[in-house]
């Protein structure tokens, strides 16, 4: 069955950066690439909310307000991998990070990964 797995949470300290990526498995390179990938969040005693997407055409990016100009979406089809590039991070982007791989007709979740912006 398909698979998302998420990788590269943690802790960091304010200021610091973090990548994640999002590998997929049991799904082929054709499907991968009709589907729109999306990084979602959910922070303490928050909803989750949508922090990023790349379509799955001309790799096109949106960004939430909160974390425009500190994160970068990025997409590897070759090796149906999505990423999210975290800079500058800051306490309230403290969350689990989810991954999304969406089309017209699916819709698979990855299980999350922690990542925690402390000092």
């Amino acid at each position: 069955q398909v698979q998302l797995v998420e990788s590269g949470g943690g802790l960091v300290q304010p200021g610091g950066s973090l990548r994640l990526s999002c590998a997929a498995s049991g799904i082929t390179f054709s499907v991968f690439s009709v589907c729109a990938m999306n990084w979602y969040r959910q922070g303490p005693g928050k909803e989750r909310e949508l922090v990023a997407r790349i379509t799955s055409t001309n790799s096109a990016t949106d960004y939430a307000d909160s974390v425009k100009g500190r994160f970068i979406i990025s997409r590897d089809n070759g090796k149906k991998t999505v990423y999210l590039q975290m800079n500058s991070l800051k306490p309230d982007d403290t969350g689990v990070y989810y991954c999304n791989a969406r089309s017209s007709y699916s819709d698979y979740w990855g299980q999350g990964t922690q990542v925690t912006v402390s000092s």
